[in-house]
């Protein structure tokens, strides 16, 4: 079994979108309009997997308290590097997973402030 799909709280769908385009190279799948309030469904890809993205409307710009999705990337120092050059802001450094030895993991805050996680596979 694997996910196909993960939702994402987030405030300001376009800052997300652009967000994760430029910071994690993600491409548009769906992006269309889905209430008279603005609201679109917007659903990008990663890179070389089947998972999308897609966005759930949070009521305000509280960011997440915890991991709110868990990434894992083949070069997870290329990536790191990449979010830090783009400006994102990196909770934790790579370091070693205390859960499973030879993982390494990485904690960021995306565009909505959502505490997001990086392993290694």
């Amino acid at each position: 079994m694997h996910i196909q799909f993960a939702e994402l709280p987030v405030f300001d769908q376009e800052r997300a979108k652009a967000f994760y385009i430029d910071h994690l190279n993600c491409r548009v799948v769906t992006d269309q309009q889905m209430s008279d309030d603005g609201w679109r469904w917007i659903e990008l890809g990663f890179p070389g997997a089947d998972t999308t993205l897609h966005f759930l409307r949070r009521k305000d710009e509280t960011p997440s308290e915890g991991p709110v999705l868990v990434l894992v990337d083949n070069d997870i120092d290329v990536t790191v590097q990449r979010l830090k050059s783009r400006g994102a802001k990196i909770i934790t450094e790579p370091r070693p997973a205390p859960w499973q030895p030879g993982r390494t993991i990485v904690e960021f805050r995306d565009s909505e402030g959502n505490h997001m996680m990086i392993t290694s596979r």
